[in-house]
This record gives structure tokens, sequence and C-alpha cells, in this order.
């Protein structure tokens, strides 16, 4: 059997122990629960593949200054609808909207 002293010594150490477990237990849950930061340019990379492939014109793979900003300058003159040569967020926000079928022609 153990002495009070030795007892004593055991049941502390026990409980130090516990709860350090407890405590790294907690700790990696709490780690765990965070979600992961999304790669914002891998969230709108497909969007971007979307565009690339309605500006380029001669299907190359491949998109010219010139063909990006007769693109651009079409898209702004469609959401400039008040013809201000200006936009303001909400407008910008708009162009988020852009689909294949709107450009299919040009």
């Amino acid at each position: 059997m153990l002495n009070p002293s030795n007892r004593l010594r055991l049941i502390v150490i026990f409980a130090a122990l516990l709860a350090t477990v407890t405590f790294l237990g907690t700790a990696a849950a709490q780690k765990a629960a965070v979600p992961k930061p999304q790669d914002r340019l891998a969230l709108g990379e497909e969007n971007i593949k979307q565009l690339l492939l309605l500006m380029d014109a001669d299907k190359n793979g491949m998109v010219s200054k010139q063909a990006y900003m007769t693109f651009m300058e079409a898209e702004f003159q469609h959401l400039d609808k008040s013809h201000e040569g200006q936009l303001s967020a909400k407008q910008l926000t708009q162009s988020s909207n852009l689909s294949a079928a709107r450009f299919v022609g040009k």
C-alpha cells in the first residue's frame, strides 16, 4: 500500500494529467471546428475561365490586350445605362451576372 503522502502525490499528478489532456482535447476540438479560409482566387477561377473564353475571339486560348479592352468597354457601356461615364458599386455588382448566352453572336 501507498503511504498517505505518496497517495496524495499520485492523486495530484493524476489530476494534473487529466486537466492537461482535457485542455489539449478542447484546444484540438476548437481548432478543428474553425473552417479553413478559402482561396479567393480559386473561388473565382471558373468564372475567369468562362470570361476568357468569351473574350478569346480567335479561340487560340489567349486574350490580347485589345480583345480584353474591347470586351471591357462593351461591358462598361452595357452597365452604364445612364451614360454618365462612371459606374456605381450597384452597377458593378451587376457585372457578375455575365453569361455566355448574353454574348452569343458578338
